[in-house]
């Protein structure tokens, strides 16, 4: 069995080292351990410090392309090299490299196709307390929309078995870490999650730039995450809510038209059809949004079955 552990690196070259430093060349279970870094379009030397340290692979990206199109270049190429088992890490060596052997026994056993590392958030002291809180939000919305138990969703550090890494796509630019996870829950995988360590942070976050940059961001991923995986929830709910204000209104003016007194709410007549069509037309919206989620799911299919011959035919190949 091969697993392959893998970075994604943006300018790393000041932490990398000591990131590799605790990654393991042997893993209960494995056969194989190699390391993967992805140099995410670098100016800094990060791709040359990989390889003076060791590194096995090393895919570049010409120009910057973000951190979710750098874990699935990682994913791909861990397939084209016959990956068994893919462990996903940061190069600020957030995560405790001895906690990958934990990490991957639930895929090694086969109890697990993807493995989520439990951070032990509320005693991380370099998290402020808003941070924590927008943590917890956007675990809480991922076990909503993906159906699973997920306790932190966020978190980057996971093992992923090779046939859920065929199944895997990102769409969203900014993170992968949520979408992945609804994207397995849908697909029924077998989730779960191990408590893991962090180390001392050595510098500032990439994706949590500012407080309000990152709710900003967190709120549109998380809307999109709905509009994306829960197309016919989404829409519906806005649908009907328009429809029945435009009904509360309707039946107002009904009212007072009753009452001799209608003259007088054209406003809300007027309103209320308003509301009404665009109740009627977001419902409507919300079936072609349906429909085109499952022309999607299709198209992932398709793309998951050539991923996994590719696969297949790297691991002979081997």
């Amino acid at each position: 069995m091969k697993l392959i552990i893998q970075i994604p690196c943006f300018n790393e070259a000041n932490t990398l080292a000591l990131a590799l430093s605790e990654l393991p060349r042997q893993v209960d279970g494995c056969d194989q351990v190699e390391w993967l870094v992805i140099d995410d379009g670098s100016s800094d030397g990060t791709a040359e410090v990989a390889l003076s340290n060791g590194v096995d692979h090393v895919v570049r990206h010409t120009r910057n392309q973000g951190l979710a199109r750098a874990f699935m270049t990682g994913l791909e190429k861990a397939l084209e090299l016959g990956a068994d088992v893919i462990v996903n890490t940061d190069a600020d060596n957030q995560y405790c490299g001895g906690d990958i052997e934990k990490l991957v026994a639930p895929v090694v056993a086969g109890q697990a196709d993807l493995v989520i590392g439990e951070r032990p958030i509320s005693h991380i002291d370099h998290f402020s307390s808003l941070k924590k809180l927008l943590q917890k939000l956007g675990s809480w919305v991922v076990r909503k929309a993906s159906g699973t138990n997920v306790p932190d969703a966020p978190s980057g550090f996971r093992a992923i078995s090779r046939i859920a890494a065929t199944e895997l796509n990102v769409f969203n630019n900014y993170t992968y870490t949520l979408e992945t996870i609804i994207q397995a829950g849908q697909r029924n995988m077998a989730i779960t999650s191990v408590p893991v360590r962090v180390n001392e942070d050595l510098r500032p976050s990439r994706l949590v730039k500012s407080i309000p940059s990152y709710i900003k961001r967190s709120m549109v991923t998380i809307v999109r995450i709905f509009v994306i995986y829960r197309p016919f929830f989404f829409f519906a709910w806005i649908g009907a809510i328009s429809f029945a204000l435009g009904t509360i209104l309707g039946l107002r003016f009904l009212y007072f038209l009753a009452t001799g007194q209608g003259d007088g709410y054209v406003q809300s007549l007027i309103l209320a059809a308003v509301l009404l069509i665009a109740g009627f037309q977001t419902v409507l919206v919300a079936f072609l949004a349906d429909q085109l989620a499952a022309n999607r799911l299709l198209l992932q299919q398709i793309r998951s079955r050539l991923l996994r011959t590719m696969s297949e035919r790297a691991k002979h190949k081997a």
